[in-house]
């Protein structure tokens, strides 16, 4: 049974309704942005089943299908995804490129390829997740695409931290939402399957999208920020 967008909780609903708190105002990453609350989502369950303009494929570089969330898309798309992806000549890690969704209740399909995750390479294996939510937001706008829902990708099999892998989807979503082009996007989905990674969503969210009123106000965050500043020109 197809899930629409009516049914899939906002942050502002999930706020409302206690899911998600305030966070320390010391400890946020954005200022309040009242608007994005109605626009962003953190939704536990099958994301092939979302009936959104687009979803998010956590691919491999073949673009052929896989285990995990690739395989379940390929499975529930049908073979003529397949086929279309077989016409695409694969993705460089990091890159993303679209489909339309075949049998999905998704009209698209948009393949990003995660990095395999290796501490020694850190900083490169962020920049290429990093690039996976970017290019990502920025096939959905070119294509004028109004929701997009994402996986957690690279968390899986490629082994990228859970808690690190957040961080980047957050704050990569956050600023992109924050430009002229995110104003196009009327809904983030943020999808998880376990409990374990709902639980860090609902951590790290505040501190990227927090509440409009209470200890995640404007002027408490500009506060904070000019204390750190001072506090870091002194060092």
């Amino acid at each position: 049974m197809p899930i629409s967008l009516s049914k899939i909780p906002t942050l502002r609903e999930l706020y409302r309704t206690s899911v998600l708190r305030a966070a320390d105002p010391a400890k946020l990453r954005h200022p309040p942005r009242g608007s994005l609350l109605e626009r962003i989502s953190l939704f536990q369950g099958d994301i092939t089943k979302l009936e959104v303009d687009a979803i998010v494929n956590a691919a491999n570089r073949s673009l052929l299908g896989g285990g995990g969330v690739d395989g379940a898309i390929h499975a529930a798309a049908g073979p003529k995804l397949l086929e279309e992806c077989r016409a695409l000549n694969g993705c460089e890690t990091g890159n993303s490129k679209i489909t339309k969704g075949y049998n999905l209740p998704a009209r698209h399909i948009i393949h990003t390829v995660g990095p395999v995750y290796a501490k020694q390479n850190a900083e490169l294996k962020a920049q290429q997740l990093t690039s996976c939510y970017k290019t990502s937001l920025q096939l959905a706008v070119e294509n004028s695409l109004k929701h997009i829902a994402f996986p957690s990708i690279s968390t899986g099999i490629y082994g990228y931290p859970i808690k690190d892998a957040t961080h980047i989807a957050l704050n990569t979503v956050r600023e992109y939402m924050d430009t002229p082009d995110g104003e196009q996007l009327e809904r983030v989905i943020f999808v998880v399957w376990s409990d374990a990674d709902k639980l860090v969503y609902e951590e790290l969210l505040p501190l990227y999208f927090p509440p409009e009123d209470g200890e995640g106000s404007q002027e408490e965050w500009e506060m904070v920020n000019e204390s750190n500043s001072s506090e870091n020109a002194r060092i």
